[in-house]
């Protein structure tokens, strides 16, 4: 039997290497995923710690959207603190483009409430779908009614915000100082032009969050922060009174248009400036451009006997003539250099003062050649003709006043009648206060003063001064112009209570094709009282029908507007009562038989009407006047911003408690009331 030697195995061996292999594969691996775990752990603490915000930044910017929203304008008040413009909050709307379905029809819906193009608003709407926008403007700024008929329409992936508006809270009031803004609430015309940096305010935004498929799921809202305040040099009051003066005046008339300037000529400062028609602000597009134009500062015309004054005031000042001298004024006509130019009445010999309050063009000429071509514009230069009087509003005019160097023969005989140069009436104003404030000019201005959003004066007006002719001349051509209201042709001018002196201004509209046509514009240019002027009113009235003289058609413009204003100004009468005539009989008669008038406790005497802005403009609301009562109107069933006119025209503050239509009032109707009482009034939607 073989024998079979057994050898010995190295198995043993084998496993045991194998062991130290496999450990030293773990430890291999645990290296590997011990720095693999740090890595990660490091880029965790990487992307957590470190670089959160910038990540942060990023996914923001990818998932949201961000729309800036217009800025909370300031407010602008009048000389008093009563607001003539502000901002208030109204509904826009927004849709997440995504969820359009039919961007036409969605359109029609939106344009059939709002009004506007259709057709481009579904332009941009499928522009905004196609681009997978994430916002987009559907109606902005709309009005109550509008606002709950779009709710009503529940169209989906629709929004709501409300956004700064801006609000004038009379209406038409002031429309073409204060101006308007556009859409995205920048000033266009007026002091929001001019002052847009002063009020604009800081704009505020809408961040809409989406999601990877672009779908909403949040949106916040900042808010704008206010900007600062203006204040005025125009009165509430005042420029109500003016305007409805304006508008009595071109209906009775039937003229085209007309304009008014009220002046303070001891400070510069505007009381009031208006022009008739005009426009109402909050709904600037609904007008035209010429509408809008403010006539005051941008509209010139041939001034005509107005222009008197600069012939006088130098031939005195430079010792050409005296008020008493004599002026033969040659039966009403005179040649200069070939031209022959009449009067409206053959006069023979005058002195100076009757001269002027005949407004003899034979007289005003001859003091112009006495004076010279230089010494002429030298002085019409020096009343502010033929440049910007600086006011704050855009668009004024400099008017026409050639250079001496471009006269033909016989221009000193036309500039010297107020021909052959243009003016707006902001300059004749100008001029004729530099004759009521002692001759020193000082120049014109509607800003008293701005602040900041925090209260901080950041302006104040401080007007330049020049004098123009001495204090003896300003107060000799001051009594030479008041003989035109007793004497002249300006005796519709003459004041109850109160003395005053001006100049009538009767001038052909220039002809473009050259010479003139048969249209004329009506001036008178006045102040009052004539020892101590306290205002300076001037008012052109555009082509008038019928009559068309200024003594005839704007002096008694000027009368209203003086007998209005003087008491609220506290300006004690100077003048004897004056003797009974034709018409101050006739004057008094419509007074008492007005069936809207109102006497007040303790006294016969009948107040002035004042009717409040808004569609019945000859609805009586309230009875003002400065040194007698004030009685509380009936403001049941009239809207807020009716209420809120009526109560800024009076000088009274409102307290207004819920929105549409006021069913109550505290004090009631008829009760007095004093200059700056709170008034609560109740409204109420359900009426």
């Amino acid at each position: 039997m073989k024998r079979v030697e057994s050898r010995p195995t190295r198995r043993s061996n084998a496993i045991d290497l194998s062991g130290e292999a496999t450990r030293g594969r773990l430890a291999v691996l645990i290296i590997i995923l011990s720095v693999w775990v740090g890595a990660i752990g490091a880029k965790l603490i990487y992307l957590q710690v470190v670089s959160t915000d910038w990540y942060k930044t990023q996914a923001l910017l990818r998932q949201r959207k961000t729309v800036v929203t217009d800025p909370t304008r300031g407010t602008i008040v009048d000389r008093q603190g009563r607001q003539l413009a502000r901002t208030v909050e109204a509904p826009s709307f927004f849709i997440l483009p995504y969820k359009i379905q039919d961007a036409n029809k969605l359109s029609e819906q939106i344009t059939g409430i709002i009004g506007g193009d259709t057709r481009a608003l579904a332009e941009r709407l499928q522009r905004s779908k196609d681009s997978k926008a994430k916002f987009a403007w559907i109606a902005r700024k709309v009005d109550d009614t509008q606002a709950e008929k779009i709710r009503a329409l529940a169209i989906d992936g629709m929004d709501c915000r409300n956004e700064p508006k801006r609000f004038y809270p009379n209406g038409v009031l002031a429309s073409h100082v204060l101006g308007f803004v556009s859409s995205d609430n920048d000033g266009l015309a007026g002091i929001e032009r001019s002052h847009n940096e002063d009020i604009r305010g800081e704009a505020g935004k809408v961040d809409v969050e989406h999601d990877a498929s672009n779908k909403s799921y949040a949106s916040t809202i900042t808010s704008t922060n206010e900007a600062g305040t203006i204040t005025l040099t125009i009165d509430t009051n005042m420029q109500f009174q003016v305007e409805q003066l304006l508008m009595k005046a071109v209906q009775s008339t039937g003229a085209k248009s007309a304009t008014a300037v009220v002046e303070d000529p001891r400070t510069g400062e505007i009381l009031a400036m208006a022009n008739y028609p005009s426009f109402d602000p909050n709904y600037p597009t609904g007008s035209s451009a010429e509408l809008r134009a403010n006539s005051a500062l941008q509209n010139v015309y041939e001034p005509g006997s107005t222009f008197k004054i600069v012939a006088y005031a130098a031939a005195l000042q430079e010792h050409k003539v005296t008020p008493q001298e004599p002026i033969d004024c040659q039966y009403g006509a005179i040649t200069v250099a070939g031209r022959l130019i009449k009067d409206s009445g053959k006069y023979g010999v005058l002195t100076a003062t009757e001269a002027l309050a005949k407004s003899s063009n034979v007289a005003a000429i001859k003091l112009g050649l006495k004076l010279g071509n230089q010494s002429m514009y030298d002085y019409s230069r020096a009343f502010g003709f033929g440049s910007k009087s600086g006011i704050e509003l855009p668009g004024e005019s400099i008017g026409i006043l050639r250079k001496p160097a471009r006269w033909s023969a016989s221009s000193i005989g036309s500039i010297a009648i107020g021909q052959e140069i243009s003016v707006t009436p902001l300059q004749i104003t100008s001029a004729f206060a530099t004759v009521a404030n002692d001759g020193l000019r000082i120049a014109p201005h509607l800003v008293r003063e701005v602040r900041d959003e925090n209260g901080v004066i950041t302006y104040r007006a401080d007007p330049a001064q020049t004098r123009v002719i001495s204090v003896e001349t300003a107060q000799t051509l001051r009594h030479m112009l008041e003989n035109v209201t007793v004497n002249g042709t300006a005796k519709r001018a003459q004041l109850d209570g109160y003395t005053a002196a001006g100049k009538t201004g009767t001038a052909q509209k220039a002809d473009p094709k050259g010479g003139y046509t048969n249209k004329h514009i009506a001036s008178f240019v006045g102040f009052a009282p004539v020892n101590n002027p306290a205002v300076v009113i001037a008012v052109v009235i555009d082509e008038p029908g019928g009559a068309y003289h200024g003594g005839d058609v704007a002096a008694p413009v000027f009368r209203d507007i003086a007998e209005q204003i003087l008491p609220e100004l506290n300006v004690n009468p100077d003048a004897d009562a004056q003797p009974e005539t034709a018409e101050s009989v006739t004057r008094n008669d419509k007074n008492q038989t007005d069936s809207n008038q109102v006497t007040v406790e303790n006294t016969n005497e009948s107040l002035p009407r004042v009717v409040a802005p808004g569609k019945n403009r000859e609805e009586t609301v309230y009875v003002a006047s400065a040194n007698r009562a004030m009685l509380m109107p009936d403001l049941r069933g009239k809207s807020v911003r009716d209420v809120a006119s009526i109560c800024a025209q009076m000088g009274i503050q409102l307290e207004a408690r819920g929105n549409g239509r006021a069913v109550n009032q505290f004090p009631v109707k008829g009760r007095k009331l004093a200059l700056g009482q709170t008034v609560r009034v109740d409204f109420s939607r359900s009426d």
